[in-house]
C-alpha cells in the first residue's frame, strides 16, 4: 500500500532521482522503479521527467502535499519512539576543515559517539567544498562568507582575523600601511587568494588577490612559513596567538582586518532531520557554547 511513497516524496523534495537515491542509500534504478510502480497503481502521472529536470505534475503537487502529511505523522511517531529509547543509532557524516573543526568540533562529535554506542561517525577534513546532498553529508562546518543556497546555517563562533609576519620578514620588507600594499608582498595563501579587509574610515570593504612564495591548504604549514620569514599570513587569530605572544610573529594592519568572519554549521534544507543528526548538532552547539 505504501510502496513507492517515500521514494516519490524524496524525489519531490530533492528534484532528482539520483539525489533521492543517495539520501535513501539505495540505487537510482530502485527509486525509479518504485515511483513508476506507484504511478501505475494510481493510474496518474506524478512526475514530469526530462533528461535534466524532474518536476511535479499538477496532480503530483496535490498528491505530494497529502502524502507529506502522512510521512510527517509517521516520522513524528518514529521520533517519539526513538526519543523514548536510550540509544540513538545510525551514521552521522560531517565535513569540515581547519584547526577549529579538528580541535573543537571533532572532539565534541567523538564525545557524542562515545555516549551512543550505536552511532557511527564519519568526519571528512578535506578542504574541498563538498555538496552535502550529492555526497550524502548530514552537515558541514564552513568558515567565512557562505555562498551556498538551499542550506540552513547556524553561527557557531565569530573569529577575528589577524594579519601578521615575522620580525625577520619585516626587517627586509617594511610593514604595509594599507591592505592594497600587500600586492607588493609575499602573501602566504591558505586555500583562498582573495583577501578581504575593512576600511574603518570609509566603512567599505577592501578586496585584493594576493600571491607569494607559499600556497598551502594547511594552516600549520602556512604558519611555519610565516614564522620562517617567507611572507605575510592572514588567518583567524586563534591560529597564531601563541606565535604572536612569543614574538615570532608580529601583527600588522590591525585597523583593517575583517572582524565579521564566522564559523557556520550548515545542513540541507529539509522538513525532517534524523533524530540522531539533530541530537548530534544539539550536543555540538551546547558544547561550543560552554567553551
Amino acid at each position: 500500500m505504501f510502496e513507492g511513497i517515500l521514494e516519490f516524496a524524496t524525489v519531490a523534495e530533492y528534484g532528482s532521482f539520483t539525489k533521492a537515491a543517495q539520501r535513501l542509500r539505495v540505487s537510482t534504478s530502485h527509486v525509479s522503479r518504485q515511483v513508476s510502480a506507484l504511478e501505475d497503481r494510481l493510474g496518474v502521472k506524478l512526475l514530469n521527467r526530462t533528461t535534466r529536470v524532474v518536476q511535479l505534475s499538477e496532480l503530483g503537487q496535490r498528491y505530494h502535499q497529502q502524502v507529506q502529511r502522512v510521512i510527517e505523522g509517521l516520522q513524528e511517531a518514529n521520533q517519539t519512539a526513538i526519543s523514548n529509547h536510550a540509544d540513538l543509532a545510525g551514521p552521522i557524516r560531517m565535513s569540515g576543515a581547519g584547526p577549529f573543526v579538528e580541535e573543537q568540533v571533532a572532539p565534541l562529535l567523538v564525545q557524542f559517539a562515545a555516549q551512543h554506542p550505536k552511532i557511527t561517525l564519519e568526519m571528512d577534513f578535506e578542504t574541498r567544498l563538498v555538496d552535502l546532498v550529492d555526497q550524502g553529508f548530514d552537515f558541514a562546518i564552513r568558515y567565512g562568507v557562505l555562498a551556498e543556497s538551499g542550506m540552513i546555517a547556524r553561527k557557531l563562533s565569530s573569529r577575528p582575523l589577524v594579519c601578521a609576519a615575522s620580525p625577520v620578514y619585516l626587517d627586509q620588507h617594511p610593514a604595509p600601511l594599507h591592505p592594497l600594499a600587500l600586492r607588493d608582498h609575499s602573501c602566504l595563501v591558505i586555500n583562498n587568494d582573495l583577501w578581504r579587509f575593512s576600511d574603518p574610515n570609509q566603512k567599505t570593504n577592501i578586496e585584493l588577490r594576493v600571491s607569494g612564495r607559499v600556497r598551502a591548504n594547511s594552516i600549520v604549514a602556512a604558519r611555519e612559513a610565516a614564522v620562517q620569514g617567507l611572507g605575510v599570513i592572514y588567518t583567524p587569530a586563534s591560529n597564531v596567538v601563541s606565535q604572536i605572544q612569543a614574538g615570532t610573529l608580529v601583527e600588522i594592519l590591525p585597523e583593517f582586518v575583517d572582524t565579521t568572519r564566522s564559523h557556520w554549521l550548515v545542513y540541507p534544507e529539509r522538513q525532517h532531520m534524523p533524530t540522531r543528526v539533530r541530537a548530534a548538532i544539539d550536543h555540538l552547539i551546547a558544547g561550543l557554547d560552554n567553551k
